[in-house]
């Protein structure tokens, strides 16, 4: 039977309880289409480390970090209401570009597969 961290299982439940305060009670304009990729939580449990991806550009990128920066103590007291811990984690927000590479890395296989078909 695989054993799991509980960092790991703190890490899973903010990350739920994050996307639905992004979803259900923020209304900063900055923040756009965001998703919660994952969430890195310390072994002593006292950091968290919220990874998100953006969908658009280098602006919304940008604004959505600013709103996300602007809502971090509402959103860590709203954690604090949500999860019983003795401590409730620093968060840190950090841009996942994991989706961004996969995809160019995805872009890059299709050009070198038709440069293959035309020759």
């Amino acid at each position: 039977m695989m054993r799991f961290k509980r960092s790991e299982k703190v890490g899973d439940l903010i990350r739920e309880e994050v996307s639905q305060i992004l979803i259900r009670e923020l209304k900063d304009p900055r923040i756009g289409f965001i998703t919660i990729t994952r969430v890195a939580v310390s072994d002593d449990l006292r950091a968290a480390k919220i990874y998100y991806s953006v969908f658009g550009g280098e602006r919304e990128k940008e604004e959505s970090f600013k709103g996300l920066e602007s809502a971090k103590g509402y959103i860590k007291r709203e954690l604090g209401r949500r999860v019983r811990l003795k401590y409730m984690p620093d968060i840190t927000f950090v841009f996942d570009d994991s989706l961004e590479y996969s995809s160019h890395i995805e872009e890059l296989l299709r050009g070198i597969k038709e440069k293959d078909g035309d020759g």
